[in-house]
């Protein structure tokens, strides 16, 4: 049985690793504007906050490394190099593989960089 699929031919494979970043985003920032104006809803200090952002971050990047592991093995592993342009639809299958390729890898950084803040402040500014 196979547990991960071949392929998938869709447009929201593009978009998924975009996607996590996105949510992630929102989780982070919102998370630590809320926390920040109500502290007493958590009842926790900010070391709690770093801990939730540090969990939420692992599993967004996961999700992407996974999303990335498809769009690799959907490229062929890299045994075809672009350009990905004749109207076929193999070429489709590349082009889509690759191009999502990149967007994970930018997802990646982003989130990475969505998450940075979090190691250096230590507080909430009043």
């Amino acid at each position: 049985m196979r547990l991960l699929p071949k392929e998938i031919e869709t447009f929201w494979t593009l978009l998924t690793a975009p996607l996590i970043w996105a949510v992630h985003f929102l989780a982070c920032y919102v998370g630590a504007a809320i926390f920040c104006a109500k502290p007493q809803l958590f009842g926790g200090d900010f070391a709690s906050l770093q801990l939730g952002i540090a969990i939420v971050t692992l599993v967004a990047l996961f999700s992407i490394a996974l999303s990335a592991f498809l769009a690799w093995r959907q490229w062929g592993f890299g045994a075809h190099d672009p350009p990905h342009d004749d109207p076929t639809r193999h070429d489709r299958l590349l082009f889509q593989g690759f191009a999502t390729l990149l967007l994970s890898c930018l997802s990646f950084a982003a989130v990475v960089m969505t998450a940075l803040p979090a190691l250096f402040v230590s507080g909430c500014l009043r």
